[in-house]
């Protein structure tokens, strides 16, 4: 079975159980800025599973892509990726424990669907806490069900989320398959190796506030996730995920490139890194993330450069390395993401461009970094050194430290990033303590207000401006669209001018559900790509948008609105950080 055969199972199994199948979002988050990328198939539901309605229904199913850099180190080992591709299924208030382990069993276990031996499945559950209680009713299913009590394991980390610092959270049930030789242990121990965790069922129970404290939702929803390289594994019987059909490909171009015969651990490691830092950069590009020192662009940049770190240690000499690699990934995911195709060529040229810059201070960084370290010690402040005036990511700086036996003090570098950029090694994990889980007034506010700058953008320097992304606090919104160059000072005050103007106006704002071709017939604009039934809110004719909310319903709630700062994002990308008084 091929990954596209398990993700087209996956989903008309789903739908035989009365689910639709929603739009497969990109890796940057919608108006979130606890994180920086989409990490999970739950994170653009968020609104959702608060209670708003969802225009597709309660059932929910689909292939969501991911990015998680929080294991970036283990990646090369048999199961560790930053990108991969979540198949979900979600009950937004419609069904419980029962159904959802029912359902998770059912596809695994059935013949019609993945046929894995019971006999091979163990099982986790929640095992309590301060907050809540056992989860004696998801293990009771399991047993009903067939699981042994042997291979039912409760464990204090079963609990999920929330995606970032702030929404919707739970305990969870995961599943586990034995993928090593012979028969499986009579007792499931999680901790060995060969369990390998293959989906995760979250009850959501809670909401978390940014004070750290839980609350019961009204609507209670199942949040699944299961992966598809994963699964690829055992489908096809192997003991890593890079051996699989998904990566063979990829992993044969680097070794052609690499003209070896034979690999050993060490060059087969960094084999697995270019493979994986490539393919997460090349979705990264195409979701309109160019390399730079900030965000998404600093993770992009990482990636990039220890992919090029990876491949210089191969001994691969070819211009423009990444670029090659891409191609093979471009022809594998085209057919399913057609964009790939169309963005080719920019995908390409930004793997060129940064290569091109890298190579121009690696030698010169190396040869400092080994200056600094004879005595097998580093500083954080020439550990920040190296990334500021010679591009090295902290984690490629680590890995050297790693070769070299070298020790490295990371809260230092973190002091002198924060002090210096306000990065730090840990931005991935979020930066602010609100989001889409935020709903509060302000925030409802901000998100309206930036549906009115996406217009005055288009009115006032060209029709041609489009969204590149948003990030919204309690406190300020932030708005990246592509343009060329700097907005004049009269430029940004016709922009403030018409902003206030729509605002005093008291403009009502209407939510209606239709299907994407329908909206896109009558000229609403989406930053993503979506499919299926879609919310809309209009703004008289000032703005139509497809978006998940939340909204104020009338523009003179806004007040006045007040830019503070328009700056360069990245390459043709601007910037505005503005306010609402």
């Amino acid at each position: 079975m091929k990954s596209n055969q398990l993700k087209k199972k996956y989903i008309e199994f789903f739908k035989s159980k009365k689910h639709k199948e929603i739009a497969n979002f990109s890796l940057i988050p919608q108006n979130d800025p606890t994180v920086l990328f989409t990490t999970a198939g739950m994170h653009p539901l968020v609104p959702y599973l608060l209670g708003e309605t969802h225009p597709a229904g309660k059932k929910l199913v689909n292939i969501q892509r991911c990015l998680r850099t929080g294991d970036i180190e283990e990646v090369g080992d048999n199961t560790h990726l930053t990108f991969f591709e979540m198949l979900g299924n979600w009950s937004l208030g419609e069904y419980w424990k029962k159904d959802a382990i029912d359902y998770s069993f059912e596809f695994l276990t059935s013949k019609k669907w993945l046929n894995f031996p019971v006999e091979k499945l163990g099982i986790t559950a929640f095992a309590g806490d301060k907050d809540s209680p056992k989860d004696e009713d998801s293990a009771n299913r399991w047993l009903e069900l067939g699981i042994s009590k042997k291979r039912i394991v409760y464990l204090n980390e079963n609990w999920w989320g929330p995606a970032g610092q702030t929404g919707p959270c739970g305990p969870c049930t995961e599943m586990f398959y034995w993928a090593g030789d012979g028969n499986a242990p009579e007792r499931f121990d999680p901790t060995d190796k060969f369990w390998i965790e293959i989906w995760n069922d979250v009850f959501m129970q809670y909401n978390k506030d940014s004070k750290g404290k839980f609350s019961e939702l009204k609507q209670k929803n199942v949040d699944t996730g299961m992966g598809t390289e994963r699964v690829m594994t055992i489908l096809e019987g192997k003991k890593s995920i890079y051996e699989t059909s998904i990566f063979i490909p990829i992993i044969n171009k680097i070794k052609d490139l690499v003209g070896l015969k034979k690999i050993n651990e060490v060059e087969e490691l960094s084999i697995r890194k270019v493979a994986d830092h490539v393919r997460a950069a090349t979705f990264l590009i195409n979701d309109g993330i160019a390399p730079s020192n900030v965000d998404q662009g600093y993770v992009l940049r990482r990636l990039i450069r220890s992919a090029i770190r990876h491949a210089r240690i191969l001994g691969i000499s070819k211009e423009n390395v990444c670029g090659e690699i891409s191609k093979e990934i471009i022809k594998i995911y085209s057919k399913e993401y057609s964009n790939l195709k169309e963005k080719k060529k920019i995908i390409i040229e930004e793997f060129n461009k940064e290569e091109i810059k890298f190579e121009q201070s690696l030698e010169r960084g190396l040869k400092k970094f080994n200056e600094m370290t004879k005595n097998k010690k580093l500083s954080g402040k020439n550990a920040f050194l190296l990334f500021q005036s010679f591009g090295f990511p902290l984690e490629m700086t680590r890995e050297l430290a790693d070769e070299h036996n070298v020790k490295i003090d990371i809260l230092g570098f973190d002091k002198e990033m924060k002090k210096h950029q306000g990065l730090s090694r840990t931005a991935t994990k979020g930066k602010f303590g609100s989001g889409l889980a935020d709903q509060s007034d302000e925030v409802k506010k901000l998100h309206t207000a930036t549906h009115l700058l996406h217009s005055a953008l288009r009115k006032i320097l060209n029709t041609d401006v489009e969204q590149r992304g948003s990030n919204i606090t309690a406190e300020r919104l932030r708005f990246d669209f592509n343009f060329d160059r700097k907005m004049t000072e009269e430029e940004k005050k016709k922009v403030e001018d018409l902003m206030n103007e729509w605002i005093k106006k008291g403009i009502k704002i209407k939510k209606e559900e239709m299907n994407i071709s329908k909206a896109k017939k009558e000229g609403a604009v989406g930053l993503f790509e979506y499919s299926g039934d879609v919310s809309v809110y209009s703004i008289g004719k000032v703005s139509k948008e497809i978006c998940t909310g939340p909204h104020v319903d009338n523009t003179n709630k806004l007040g006045i609105f007040k830019i503070k700062k328009e700056q360069s994002s990245s390459a043709g990308v601007r910037r505005i950080k503005a306010i609402l008084e």
